[in-house]
């Protein structure tokens, strides 16, 4: 299968795709440039855009249930509300060297989102949860590009990539405490394949993971068995969400991130396609 690009380069650094179904919108963010962006239509084209910005880095979002959305930002959290306003959290920490990268929320309302050094020194990031509450706590550490983050559709186990170890693991949290496991390597890339970044579960308890540098995203079978690989017109695929009717899309986001002018023209839109599997609507923060 091949994706079709739904938009123009409308980002730097794309990342965060998912679907909003109070707003029944597709949202990403322009991570480096600290804004998340709302775009009108799931229609060819992807319509016009709206950004706001939410701070230096805008890293990962996902729906409220009140309304309005939680966002990760440079060194913490933030809730937008629908009309753009920002309320933000406590820092969570002073060192300028690291930021937050990319987060879900679990099937109880917490948002966990990763963190990693702008240098991408080994273990230098960890993994923060903010619960329904507004409380914050670190639930994993010693991670290098915290990345992709999505529970199994029964909740009973999440998928976690931390990059540069080049797997998909697999982990539980604690139910009080949202302490990860140990994690667990599932599935194990080649490294001339790409790396893996983001990821999203479908309804058939499929993982689709996003390769940077490898121009592809990839579903594995729940067994752990490569199933289907998506091409994309651009090196550095970065994440990829579904969203429209019924689910039935897949967004996929790239990065221009380190490229030169001229290099990879595509890089820095968003692909789309309909690969025939449903997608799950996304778990929101209870907060």
């Amino acid at each position: 299968m091949r994706a079709e690009q739904w938009t123009g380069v409308v980002t730097h650094h794309g990342e965060g795709p998912g679907w909003d179904p109070g707003a029944g919108r597709l949202r990403i963010v322009d991570l480096l440039a600290g804004d998340l962006l709302t775009f009108d239509t799931e229609a060819d084209g992807g319509g016009a855009y709206e950004r706001w910005h939410l701070g230096e880095v805008a890293a990962a979002w996902r729906p409220r249930r009140s309304g309005g959305v939680v966002a990760a930002v440079e060194r913490g959290f933030v809730l937008v509300a629908e009309d753009g306003t920002v309320t933000p959290g406590k820092e969570l920490w002073t060192d300028l060297t690291v930021r937050m990268n990319d987060g879900a929320c679990d099937p109880a309302g917490n948002f966990y989102c990763g963190s990693m050094a702008y240098d991408t020194r080994p273990g230098a990031g960890s993994v923060h949860r903010l619960t329904p509450d507004g409380a914050t706590s670190v639930v994993h550490t010693g991670v290098t590009i915290s990345n992709g983050l999505a529970w199994a559709p029964d909740g009973d186990f999440a998928y976690y990539v931390d990059t540069p170890t080049q797997t998909i693991a697999r982990i539980t949290t604690d139910p009080s405490t949202g302490r990860f496991s140990t994690p667990e390597p599932w599935v194990t890339i080649d490294p001339a394949d790409g790396s893996p970044d983001g990821l999203t579960v479908d309804a058939e308890g499929g993982v689709w993971v996003a390769l940077w540098g490898g121009s592809a995203v990839r579903r594995y079978a729940a067994d752990g068995t490569l199933d289907e690989v998506v091409e994309v017109n651009a090196r550095q695929v970065s994440a990829c969400s579904f969203g429209g009717d019924g689910y039935r899309r897949l967004f996929i986001t790239t990065s221009r991130q380190d490229l030169a002018d001229g290099d990879d023209p595509a890089a820095g839109a968003v692909f789309t396609i309909a690969p025939g599997i449903a997608g799950l609507a996304p778990l929101p923060y209870a907060g």
